[in-house]
């Protein structure tokens, strides 16, 4: 387990070891106070682009489901009539320039995993540029009327019409401190302050407010080698398995796994993570199964029997009627 896994674990569930940590936590929470307010005040410019600009962040560190919601709400935009695209930083990738054109193969090594996924996923224009507003413009240019933001919840320069947070059930706040004494990237008031707070999965610490349940359902198997699709089941590979999952929150994919029936050794991996040849070095040899957010930056390095479980989020239909509200009320 690496230093960062090790710290992120330790966030959560609140260990003593990071208590020394707590004045920094304190700082931290005072800055990003002042950082709002500037902003709030005008003290520091707002861009606010000439088409609608949906955020889907979090305030909390290690993987909430943010991006499933994305690809969710610009599925769900389509159907509606509009024409989404999405902002994106592009965390983990480098690019010669910005903004930048993500399309379905894109090298990720430029563009970040997330951002590669999302094209794939939803063939909607995707553009990253840590500049979100200037990357918005770029996707209005394109035509899009509507823009969703994948993360970009502190990115107050960025002018938005709806907030919405996502929230992992299983893990909440952690121990409700700022960094670097906690996982949280503001303070927990900020939750009350949005216009939706998402809860993936099933809520199992308490929150200052009542949030939206959503689930990240399994959909199918997809093979790496050709692509083709799968049902859940029965299994289409042998068991045992050697699972992977560079992602925020391993151990809600691994359990996903075993609920699909799914046993082998589980290897979580850090956020992001590159992958090489080395990551796939096993005691024994298996299927490999990995999340959708992996598959992108491994297609060539993946052994033969490599498998991807594909997930969609799912939400009551109370949200679609709040949201269509919101984005009516806008017009």
């Amino acid at each position: 387990m690496s230093l960062e896994q090790r710290w992120l674990k330790a966030a959560y569930l609140g260990s003593r070891w990071l208590t020394p940590l707590y004045p920094l936590g304190i700082l931290y929470r005072y800055l990003m106070a002042r950082r709002t307010l500037d902003y709030r005040s005008g003290k520091k410019p707002v861009v606010k682009p000439d088409v609608p600009v949906i955020v889907v962040g979090n305030i909390t560190l290690g993987g909430t489901g943010k991006s499933p919601l994305v690809a969710w709400m610009v599925n769900w935009l389509v159907k509606q009539g509009r024409s989404p695209g999405i902002i994106t930083r592009g965390y983990g990738g480098k690019a010669s320039h910005y903004p930048l054109q993500v399309t379905t193969i894109t090298d990720p090594a430029q563009s970040g995993d997330e951002p590669l996924m999302l094209a794939q996923q939803t063939g909607c224009p995707v553009v990253a540029d840590p500049i979100r507003s200037r990357g918005v413009q770029a996707l209005v240019d394109q035509g899009c009327d509507i823009v969703v933001s994948d993360d970009g919840l502190q990115h107050l320069a960025l002018g938005r019409d709806i907030e919405i947070i996502v929230v992992d059930g299983a893990r909440g706040l952690g121990n409700g401190r700022c960094l670097p004494a906690g996982p949280l990237r503001e303070s927990p008031r900020r939750l009350t302050q949005v216009d939706a707070v998402i809860i993936n999965g099933e809520q199992c610490c308490p929150l200052p407010i009542k949030g939206i349940a959503m689930q990240l359902a399994p959909l199918s198997w997809r093979r790496m080698q050709d692509g083709q699709r799968m049902p859940l089941t029965p299994l289409p590979f042998m068991l045992p398995v050697n699972a992977v999952a560079g992602i925020g929150h391993p151990e809600r994919f691994f359990n996903t796994l075993r609920s699909l029936g799914v046993e082998g050794e589980m290897r979580p991996l850090a956020d992001h993570q590159r992958f090489d040849y080395q990551t796939f070095r096993f005691n024994h040899q298996r299927p490999v199964i990995m999340t959708a957010k992996d598959a992108v930056k491994c297609q060539a390095l993946a052994p033969p029997d490599s498998w991807v479980l594909e997930v969609e989020a799912v939400l009551p239909p109370e949200f679609e009627h709040w949201l269509a509200a919101k984005l009516s009320a806008l017009s």
